[in-house]
């Protein structure tokens, strides 16, 4: 599987070095939705830095119960973080949404690299700071946004994780990310299209108007952009 060197950004910040010898340590692998990197509850094996992939990060309540999407992880981060935090246990479900490439890296010649470098840990807490920024974020967009607004947040979150404005992202997977049954979807998704801001059949969704999507969304799609460009 022929692979760029790194188009991850939190790879590509991290000192050219330490990155070479995490490089040395990857293979690549293909991820498929609707495949589930990590369980909740579950040890960590493996940290994974998508390229062209997106992987929805779920909670649920109690085992059997249906789960929420508290953030959206591609190209802009990484599946495993915790274990900077000296963290061997998954505290939310990885559930791959958009399929595509990334890096993987066992998770305990992960720790070794980092183990002895103060600065790339630093790099590695802030980034769990952003993440916690759009969990909080979207705690509160679930709770105060109407359903188009965030459908709208979601849609431009997996445009930029999938460097694309046409990709594929179930009804399933959106019922999990807005917090609504598949209806809610729906009757959203219908607005969005007669708005002629999106495409949208049998899970294809093409953005054809950017600017008036973003005007769409509520601003939590703007937050969680300033907050990763600030900090990282």
């Amino acid at each position: 599987m022929k692979m760029p060197e790194s188009t991850n950004l939190l790879l590509s910040a991290l000192p050219p070095r330490v990155l070479r010898r995490l490089l040395l340590r990857r293979e690549p692998v293909r991820l498929e939705p609707p495949d589930a990197l990590v369980e909740q509850g579950q040890n960590i094996r493996h940290v994974y830095f998508p390229i062209d992939s997106a992987v929805s990060l779920l909670t649920s309540p109690s085992a059997g119960s249906a789960a929420l999407e508290v953030a959206l992880v591609g190209n802009e981060g990484m599946i495993g973080a915790w274990l900077v935090l000296g963290v061997d246990e998954a505290p939310l479900r990885a559930l791959v949404q958009g399929g595509g490439l990334a890096w993987r890296i066992e998770a305990k010649k992960f720790r070794r690299e980092i183990a002895a470098n103060r600065n790339v840990r630093d790099i590695f807490h802030r980034y769990l700071y952003v993440q916690h920024v759009q969990v909080a974020q979207s705690a509160a967009c679930t709770r105060f946004h109407v359903v188009e607004s965030r459908l709208a947040r979601s849609l431009l979150m997996s445009r930029d994780r999938a460097n694309s404005r046409e990709f594929h992202v179930t009804q399933h997977f959106l019922a999990h990310a807005l917090g609504v049954r598949r209806a809610g979807v729906t009757r959203a998704a219908t607005s969005l299209r007669r708005r002629k801001l999106i495409r949208y059949a049998r899970g294809d969704i093409e953005i054809t108007d950017e600017r008036g999507l973003e005007e769409a969304a509520c601003g939590c799609y703007a937050t969680d952009k300033e907050t990763y460009a600030g900090v990282m």
